[in-house]
């Protein structure tokens, strides 16, 4: 199983392109990552850079309470089925004070982008 970290930073739009390896398929991406102030909440959006076709937009950041929550399982169906991939938002070593990630914390969190992930 492939998994990726991906960086963040408290600016609260984040723009960065990155390669992955998903499912045994090479995925050329661009991620932004944009704090939301009126519901003090953090989004990401996918496109796939090759195409510039967007595939995820503005989902929320929201972590996993025990059970794995893959953020991206609603999108199986893209690119003829193959997915793009899970996406988790975990928390640090650090109890952050937000279950979730909010303003000045989301560095307390982290995404891992990995393969499909089936229990």
């Amino acid at each position: 199983m492939n998994a990726y970290y991906l960086p963040l930073s408290l600016d609260p739009w984040q723009v960065f392109t990155t390669d992955v390896n998903l499912d045994g398929e090479d995925f050329h991406a661009q991620i932004e990552i944009r704090y939301m102030p009126a519901p003090d909440q953090w989004f990401i959006s996918i496109w796939d850079h090759s195409s510039s076709e967007l595939l995820v937009n503005m989902i929320p950041l929201i972590c996993s309470y025990g059970e794995p929550n893959d953020l991206l399982f609603p999108f199986r169906y893209l690119r003829d089925g193959k997915g793009v991939g899970s996406l988790f938002c975990i928390r640090g070593s650090d109890v952050p004070e937000t279950p979730d990630p909010a303003e000045g914390n989301l560095t307390d969190f982290q995404l891992i982008w990995s393969d499909v992930y089936d229990e």
